[in-house]
């Protein structure tokens, strides 16, 4: 297989991104588009545009066009959420796969993601659009209380709040309603508030790689949640071994909701819960997971999923072929500041306490950089990092505790 040309949207933050340029940047020609030179991205890049912003489509498709005419382009991929949409548009443009920008509004807007699977009858939670706190009360006196709240288009959980109560709904609304100013480039309506069913039971992820309508779920995370009522991802587990992988019912959620979807090429990130009535999906992302999750995935022996990505980005068969040796359980936890407000001054882990199943662990705060816990500091809060590889999931978060006693934050 000849090395493809792949244009890629942004590189995300280093910590969190880094893995998936090293990986595609084996067998891919990479041309990067960001909004700021490059600094450690050089060492996996062939070329890149420096543009001032990349809500501006036609920027963005100039600087596709003058690449491609220097060499033809085989795909454009972005993993960034807020730029997703964006990424469509310019494959769209090239004619190249994954330029289906509908098929990308129905996962971005997840009021459209519930319309699109109501529709075909995929299990899901009920879900209400309101305009305020007057029309969410009625509904939720409707579904019945605990009650979920979310904002329709903003993504990584931020301002997703449970309501227990009509005073609890009252304040998640305004919670809520705010949080759309936490993320200005992402997109706002008039009728921006979900009011949905709680969907009681454990969360997963499955992030599958689809290529021509042929759907293959490849890894499957089990996700850890914290700061109730909000819900922060403080964790991930993915486990070769899981019972789930041999769950019909769970498989066939995950099918269905992207034939309802209509989404035929690319990668995606499916997030569902299991409950006692049997596996509902909660939102669907038209990318790689975050949270490193298919870096877990990479590190216990499962395939490359970015090097999937690259190729059904290319309108190639996915390359899925799994690492030799023994699988083994990856897990990673997420650690927070002490209060509201830390000015970091350091983070460190004493390298001494760490326990040898952790494999990797670092910071994600700076010195300088302000942090606080959520809900103030909802998936930017977060000011370390750990990853644990083990046989199974019990040793992975018994390492990671341990992780969380070693590590220092040092506040000013």
């Amino acid at each position: 297989m000849t090395m493809g040309h792949l244009l890629v949207i942004t590189p995300g933050i280093r910590a969190y991104r880094e893995y998936l340029l090293q990986s595609i940047s084996r067998d891919f020609r990479i041309h990067l588009v960001l909004t700021e030179p490059p600094t450690w991205e050089l060492a996996y890049v062939a070329g890149h545009t420096v543009v001032a912003d990349l809500a501006d489509v036609d920027a963005l498709v100039r600087v596709a066009r003058t690449v491609d005419a220097g060499q033809a382009l085989d795909g454009v991929i972005c993993w960034d959420e807020t730029w997703i949409e964006q990424t469509a548009q310019v494959a769209a443009a090239l004619g190249l796969p994954g330029g289906d920008r509908l098929c990308v509004e129905r996962c971005r807007d997840k009021y459209r993601t519930r319309a699109a699977l109501d529709a075909d009858g995929v299990p899901q939670p009920r879900s209400v659009l309101v305009s305020g706190r007057e029309e969410a009360l009625a509904v939720a006196g409707d579904i019945g209380y605990p009650v979920v709240v979310k904002p329709r288009a903003l993504a990584g959980s931020f301002g997703v709040v449970r309501a227990d109560s009509p005073a609890d709904l009252a304040e998640a609304v305004e919670f809520t309603d705010a949080s759309g100013a936490w993320a200005p480039d992402l997109p706002t309506h008039e009728r921006n508030i979900l009011v949905e069913e709680f969907a009681e039971g454990p969360e997963v992820s499955v992030d599958s790689v689809v290529h021509r309508g042929t759907v293959t779920p490849v890894c499957l995370a089990r996700k850890e949640v914290g700061f109730a009522p909000y819900f922060e991802e403080t964790g991930h587990v993915v486990d070769p071994g899981d019972p789930l992988w041999s769950d019909g019912t769970l498989a066939d959620v995950v099918v269905r909701t992207h034939a309802a979807l209509d989404f035929t090429d690319g990668v995606t990130h499916t997030e569902i819960r299991l409950t006692p009535t049997g596996p509902k999906v909660i939102e669907v992302n038209a990318r790689i997971g975050g949270g490193m999750i298919p870096l877990l995935h990479l590190m216990g022996g499962g395939p490359d999923l970015a090097l999937a990505a690259a190729d059904v980005a290319c309108g190639r068969p996915p390359r899925l072929r799994a690492a030799t040796g023994h699988r083994r359980v990856a897990a990673i936890r997420f650690y927070y500041p002490p209060k509201d407000d830390s000015v970091i001054a350091d983070v460190r882990f004493e390298t001494s306490a760490l326990p040898e199943q952790v494999v990797r662990c670092g910071p994600l705060a700076a010195a300088g950089e302000v942090k606080s816990p959520p809900p103030r500091g909802l998936m930017d809060g977060r000011v370390a990092y750990a990853i644990a590889l083990a046989a199974d999931a019990d040793t992975c978060r018994a390492a990671l505790d341990k992780a969380g006693h070693a590590l220092r934050v040092d506040v000013a």
